[in-house]
Formats: C-alpha cells, sequence, structure tokens
C-alpha cells in the first residue's frame, strides 16, 4: 500500500514446488493468491529427518498434500503457527492427524482488545477459532528438534497471538505476516493494534537476525534496515492522517486523501489501518473523537 518502503514483489514461485529458501529450510506455497496473501501463503519445513512445519497455511487438500509429499520418508515433530489467521494455521489439523505431530503456537485467536458494547467484530470470518496448540510459548522460549532450536518472539499488533521464531544459532527469522517484503501488514481492529505492531516492531529491530522469511512473499534480506523502513513508514503514516485531519474527520474521507490510486479491493483494509492509527492516536491524546474510536466516527486533533 505504498511506495515508500523498497518491496520485493518478484516471487514466481509455483505452488506445490519444495524449494530451499535458507539453509535448513525448505518452502512450499499454497495456492491461495489474492490481493491479500499476495501469491500464496508459504509454508516452510525447517531440519531433515526430524523436521518441523512452520504455518501450514490454508485447509486446502492440494496444499496438505504437497506439504506431506515435502516430508515423505520424514517424522514431523512439530507444526509451528505464527498467528491463526484462516490462510496460515487451518492446516495443522490435516498435518497433526497425518504425522502426530504437536502444534505449537502462542495461544488461540483473540481480539487484542475487549470488543465495545454492541460492537460487531468484522474480522470474525479471517480467524481460525479452531486452533488449540498443544504446546503454548511465551516470549524467549525455545523448543529444540533434531538439529535445530525456533526461539519464540512475540510480536503481537497485526495479530494478538502473532510470534516470530528466531532460528537459533542463525540469521533468519520466521516473520509471519509482521514483516513482509512485498507489502506492509494490514493492522484491522479489534483483532490487531496499531501500538502493539509499533512496539513489535521496535523490538525486532533491536534483534540481529538479517534475513527474514516472511508467511508471504520472498525473503526479507538486511531485515534490520528493512524493519526501520516499516518504523518510518508507519510513523510517516500517522503524521498524514494528522495533516489530513486539518480538513477531514471521516475515516472514509481520510482513505480517500491519503492512498491516491488504491486498488478498490483494498479499500476497507486500508480504512482498518486508519482507524488502528486513530486508535493509537487516541491512545496517547493527540486525536479526540466523538465518543470511542469506530469506523463511523468523527475525529480531530486534539488542541
Amino acid at each position: 500500500m505504498s511506495d515508500e518502503i523498497s518491496f520485493n514483489r518478484t516471487f514466481e514461485t509455483p505452488p506445490g514446488r519444495v524449494e530451499e529458501a535458507a539453509p535448513n529450510v525448505r518452502r512450499i506455497l499454497a495456492p491461495n493468491p489474492s490481493p491479500f496473501t499476495f501469491t500464496g501463503t508459504c509454508s516452510y519445513v525447517i531440519g531433515r529427518g526430524k523436521v518441523a512445519i512452520i504455518d501450514p497455511g490454508p485447509d486446502d487438500p492440494a496444499h496438505v498434500a504437497a506439504l506431506l509429499d515435502a516430508v515423505r520418508g520424514e517424522t514431523v515433530t512439530h507444526i509451528f503457527i505464527t498467528h491463526t489467521h484462516r490462510d496460515h494455521s487451518p492446516a495443522a489439523a490435516a498435518v497433526a492427524a497425518a504425522t502426530g505431530a504437536v502444534s505449537v503456537g502462542e495461544g488461540p485467536h483473540r481480539p487484542a482488545r475487549p470488543l465495545r458494547i454492541g460492537e460487531v467484530n468484522p474480522l470474525d470470518a479471517s480467524g481460525d477459532m479452531a486452533f488449540r496448540p498443544d504446546l503454548t510459548v511465551a516470549d524467549g522460549d525455545v523448543v529444540e528438534g533434531d538439529g535445530w532450536a525456533l526461539r519464540a518472539v512475540t510480536t503481537p499488533g497485526h495479530c494478538a497471538n502473532h510470534v516470530a521464531f528466531a532460528v537459533d544459532g542463525t540469521d533468519v527469522l520466521f516473520s509471519g505476516d509482521h514483516v513482509m517484503g512485498w507489502a506492509t501488514s494490514i493492522v484491522a481492529p479489534p483483532d490487531g493494534s496499531m501500538g502493539d505492531y509499533v512496539a513489535s516492531l521496535e523490538k525486532l529491530a533491536a534483534r540481529t537476525e538479517r534475513v527474514y522469511l516472511p508467511g508471504h512473499g520472498p525473503a526479507v534480506t538486511d531485515a534490520p534496515a528493512f524493519v526501520r523502513d516499516y518504523l518510518a513508514h508507519r510513523r510517516a503514516r500517522e503524521a498524514a492522517i494528522l495533516r489530513g485531519l486539518e480538513r477531514a474527520d471521516t475515516i472514509a474521507d481520510l482513505v480517500r486523501g491519503i492512498y491516491i490510486g488504491l486498488d478498490p479491493r483494498l479499500v476497507g483494509a486500508a480504512s482498518l489501518t486508519v482507524l488502528a492509527h486513530l486508535e493509537h492516536l487516541a491512545a496517547r491524546g493527540l486525536v479526540v473523537t466523538d465518543g470511542e474510536a469506530a469506523m463511523d466516527g468523527r475525529y480531530q486533533i486534539a488542541r
């Protein structure tokens, strides 16, 4: 949604093909392209012989078959879930049933904040409400396998239970949807929180991993610099919203003024991201609204 970051949208991997994504890591693309998933969800296999799968993807029989074929003759010991959107976690049930692997995640799907009285969560359909990890991890927890160890790095924001996994002893991190090379991540209340998202970016910016393997699109190289660009983008978007409030007071008008030339299919996502920024600004006392921050509210700069 922005040209301010040097995105890499060159990613011609076909669904189902197994390819090396990093040392000791294989990638298999799911056949679920869309404006929100780019060319599809990237599932990863780490290790050889006794392996783990990271983000098995959507409940798609063809993709589940491709994953199981990729690890034929090997033992799948763990299934790691970065977050519980329907393009990332539903296939865990079928893969676990076929392999007996233990699922690992931060916790079940939940909103980032309590719903307000009368508020309906428009994003319920995008969440995998059925997933419950067999093993729950907190920030810094390490799960070890045969020749690999993954360290949980909790990164809420895009989703309340989002967690990245750093490969101990390497410069590789599985970043889920928190940082992607092809586009910025959508932060959509009440499932997402811009305050949490920015704090998680700052947390990643302080880490040393240089290669991120994201949930969609190609690997991110020189990740620390890329995360700094992500942070600068969010600060620039916030500044644009504050400027926009000098002449507009609704989210619809802000989106029209800020997202010039936006794909019409992404207007809803842009509106939710602006709402996330407004909630963050209101929490810091920089913006006020007629009642609680909401999609149909009116906003102005706090004087």
